[in-house]
């Protein structure tokens, strides 16, 4: 498929594809960035766009797994940082709002590591890859990202603690 006929074929389906999006996430930016990845997605698949029936239904499908994979991750990141301040479903607004400035600092805190450390926990316990994950993409072995995340795992804990006090 040319340049031309994917302007004609394809970028017309971005309102419906930024309404479907809206739909599973309710973000307005998350909205605009799948649907981005979408285009570039199909981008790269245009020369084989002609052979599937329906370009409209496969930009569809791309972008609802797109949603949910981030939906996935955004919800695998929120209980990894249970691991610095457990959950608790049935507490007062109070305590909720406690937990809430709690969960801040242990962000500011993370914000304040060195480069490498905070990468590391950003990608276990924001993102939610995995240790091999995570020393592939950093170009690291695993017991290094352990390592790493040990440490910075102490250290906000230490902070945490010194703030609290």
């Amino acid at each position: 498929m040319e340049q031309e006929q994917f302007k004609e074929k394809v970028l017309p389906l971005r309102g419906q594809l930024l309404k479907y999006a809206w739909r599973l996430l309710d973000d307005k930016s998350d909205t605009e960035d799948i649907v981005q990845e979408v285009f570039l997605k199909l981008w790269y698949m245009r020369d084989e766009l002609d052979s599937y029936n329906s370009v409209s239904a496969l930009s569809v499908t791309i972008t609802k797994h797109l949603c949910l994979n981030l939906l996935k991750v955004n919800q695998r990141g929120k209980e990894e940082l249970n691991v610095f301040i457990p959950a608790d479903e049935n507490c007062s607004p109070d305590r909720q709002l406690e937990r809430k400035e709690q969960l801040e600092q242990v962000l500011h805190i993370i914000d304040q590591l060195p480069g490498l450390q905070q990468s590391v926990l950003r990608m276990k316990h924001v993102d939610g890859f995995e240790i091999e994950e995570i020393a592939e993409i950093i170009g690291s072995n695993p017991e290094a990202v352990r390592m790493n995340l040990s440490r910075a795992r102490r250290k906000v804990k230490e902070l945490f603690f010194q703030i609290q006090v």
